[in-house]
């Protein structure tokens, strides 16, 4: 019977707790369904299934920490025959290192789950162990929680929501997470301790620097936000995004990962996109298909991913591996960026402040908006002169920005 495992959630992870479950045994599920809530050291993940089928066994109980690759579940189809229960216990970076599932392992059930849909019960129907322990403990009334999850399964965050449009009682809503705030930014402090002693062990830097004149750009933004509404509004670090995007599909030797002593282009361009929490510590998740994205949708990307990761609730499929990384300080005022690799990509690109700086244009001096962008690569993958290509061609994307942060219709 196939296996739902631990999936890994970054480089950097190692193991995870599942903090709740969404479905129960006999539970129908489909492909991107959450089905558990994990914890990792830098934030709450939502998991989602990978395919349809019927839960047939939870295998790890709410609040047991395991090693990425721990069996958590088993799946059956509809006619209980099996069914892909979930991602692959690493990215898949690493294709080929993981084992076939042993069929013996686990014996079949004697009959199948009944491949029933459940209802949404109104009142405290389906509740998670997690979320009835948070009602306990912030006095929230069931009865009043709508639920969000699976089959309108009542989580966690369902009743946090509650408790939070209730008059306050004087009791503080427990952290996202399984365990404390110090204790968790202590763990990501390590984490990313780790993964970045490895790149700096590991990785054989080089670094190049260009400054970029986004005069055109931003009078093209300018212009562009006066026909969007508020929402949708841009700001400079879209057309930042999407220029490095189509860099990378132009020169897509830096657009991909450094696996078992060779580099395996990427198909399309996954952009990390580097956030800090207001908790301390970052989180990165991934930008799929960054290069079919304009500026617009970039924008909305960006504003939805940044609010879910800030509000714990990334999915699986935000952490699946990128293939190049975006280190964005501008707004913390910085010149430029230094950036470390993030292993197994072979490049990340820095980008510092928007200031207005002395610039010569056809001969003449003037001040103009300026931006420095830096790209770390990896020596093994790449050397300076593709390094430079990639740079000159991130700058003519954002000298024609009419042309390159607007979607061509195909």
């Amino acid at each position: 019977m196939p296996e739902f495992r631990m999936p890994s959630l970054g480089a950097d992870m190692t193991e995870g707790t599942v903090l709740e479950w969404l479905v129960a045994p006999g539970d129908v599920v489909h492909r991107g369904d959450i089905v558990a809530v994990v914890d990792t050291t830098k934030s709450a993940v939502e998991v989602e299934c990978f395919d349809d089928g019927v839960v047939a066994s939870l295998d790890v109980d709410p609040g047991t920490k395991v090693p990425v690759g721990t069996v958590l579940a088993h799946l059956t189809d509809a006619d209980g025959g099996t069914a892909v229960a979930g991602p692959p216990a690493a990215p898949d970076t690493h294709a080929g290192d993981a084992a076939e599932p042993d069929a013996a392992a686990a014996p079949a059930p004697a009959a199948p789950p009944t491949a029933t849909r459940l209802p949404h019960r109104g009142g405290p129907g389906r509740i998670s162990p997690l979320a009835r322990r948070l009602a306990d403990e912030l006095g929230v009334d069931l009865a009043t929680v709508h639920g969000t999850g699976l089959h309108g399964v009542i989580r966690a965050e369902d009743v946090r929501a509650a408790a939070a449009s209730t008059p306050a009682t004087g009791a503080a809503s427990p952290p996202v997470a399984g365990h404390d705030a110090p204790a968790r930014a202590l763990d990501m402090r390590r984490s990313i301790a780790a993964l970045m002693t490895r790149s700096n062990t590991e990785i054989p830097h080089y670094h190049l620097a260009l400054t970029v004149d986004l005069h055109r750009t931003l009078e093209w933004v300018r212009e562009r936000n006066l026909e969007l509404s508020l929402a949708e509004r841009l700001v400079p670090a879209a057309c930042l995004l999407r220029a490095t995007a189509l860099a990378a599909r132009e020169v897509p030797e830096l657009n991909g990962h450094w696996v078992e002593d060779a580099f395996r282009p990427a198909e399309h361009v996954d952009l990390g996109l580097i956030l800090s929490l207001r908790s301390g510590g970052l989180l990165v998740p991934a930008i799929a298909g960054a290069e079919e994205l304009d500026a617009v949708a970039m924008m909305t990307r960006v504003r939805d991913l940044t609010r879910r990761a800030r509000g714990g609730r990334l999915r699986g499929s935000d952490l699946d591996p990128p293939s190049l990384t975006v280190s964005n300080l501008g707004d913390q005022g910085v010149e430029s960026v230094a950036g470390v690799i993030y292993p197994p990509q072979v490049a990340l690109v820095g980008f510092g402040a928007v200031s207005e700086r002395p610039w010569a244009v056809d001969g003449m001096l003037g001040v103009r908006p300026l931006v420095t962008v830096t790209l770390a690569a990896d020596h093994r993958a790449t050397d300076g002169a593709i390094g430079s290509r990639f740079l000159k061609a991130l700058d003519r994307a954002l000298q024609d920005p009419a042309s390159t942060m607007e979607q061509k219709e195909r």
